[in-house]
């Protein structure tokens, strides 16, 4: 991927420093919660610029459940265009870097399933979803290989 652009957050740009300067030994959690989180790589959708967040670690067997909440927002995250645009993303998890593909989950069935995993690994997920009127977006993230 391109040039990196860290996120104008100072705290996600702070952490995914951390996360990866560490090697994926440090940083490893959500602020205070001490719940885990990975790194999203994609490619911006405007820039094409290497963009890196911090997403809460939700799993579903190999493949990862990635919510695009923004804590309830009444609008989508911009890391949620960039999936859209390009659906190959690196994903590290601590000290493991995986090339994988995304895709929205759109399927009610599917969505459910996923849903309920997300809220159970992160319970706050009920609670952005009943504070916004959009449907917070879900991406699956399954092995690029």
């Amino acid at each position: 991927m391109s040039d990196y652009i860290p996120s104008p957050r100072e705290w996600v740009a702070d952490q995914v420093a951390l996360y990866e300067s560490s090697g994926g030994t440090e940083g490893l959690t959500l602020r205070d919660t001490g719940l885990p989180v990975i790194i999203v790589t994609n490619k911006g959708n405007k820039t094409g610029a290497t963009r890196k967040t911090p997403l809460m670690r939700v799993v579903d067997g190999k493949n990862y459940v990635l919510i695009a909440s923004m804590g309830g927002a009444p609008t989508h995250p911009v890391w949620y265009y960039n999936l859209k645009a390009n659906q190959d993303v690196l994903i590290q998890d601590q000290t493991q870097v995986i090339a994988m593909h995304v895709r929205e989950i759109t399927a009610h069935e599917e969505r459910e399933r996923l849903w309920e995993i997300a809220v159970q690994a992160y319970p706050p997920y009920a609670d952005y979803q009943n504070k916004t009127d959009r449907v917070i977006p879900i991406f699956l993230a399954e092995s690029a290989e």
